[in-house]
């Protein structure tokens, strides 16, 4: 059964950071290109940040380059999310995605509340 567990969210006040994690079980995580994507209320999901499978490049939404960056521990089937000098704007569920490119399968958690607030 695959299985992504997002973890990590909470409250944190503008300039704050959080570290997201997601564990994955099921299918061969270091086959998977790691996607975070994040959806606002009433906005579209967009995608935050990208790992290959071996974690040798990295791509970032503009929006959040120089602040959030990706990483992923394939011997622990975890990728993470570090998000330092946070702003109300980036306020969204967080989603990790899983996907496989050549196969074209993807593979969604269920999402990690993140709220920047003072």
């Amino acid at each position: 059964q695959v299985q992504l567990v997002e973890s990590g969210g909470g409250l944190v006040q503008p300039g704050g950071s959080l570290r997201l994690s997601c564990a994955a079980s099921g299918f061969t995580f270091s086959r998977y290109t790691m996607n975070w994507y994040r959806q606002a209320p009433g906005k579209e999901r967009e995608l935050v940040a990208s790992i290959t499978r071996a974690g040798g490049s990295t791509n970032y939404a503009d929006s959040v380059k120089g602040r959030f960056t990706i990483s992923r521990d394939n011997a622990k089937n975890t990728v993470y999310l570090q998000m330092n000098s946070l702003k109300p704007e980036d306020t969204a569920v967080y989603y990790c995605n899983a996907e496989h490119t050549i196969l074209g399968t993807i593979y969604w958690g269920q999402g990690t509340q993140v709220t920047v607030s003072s």
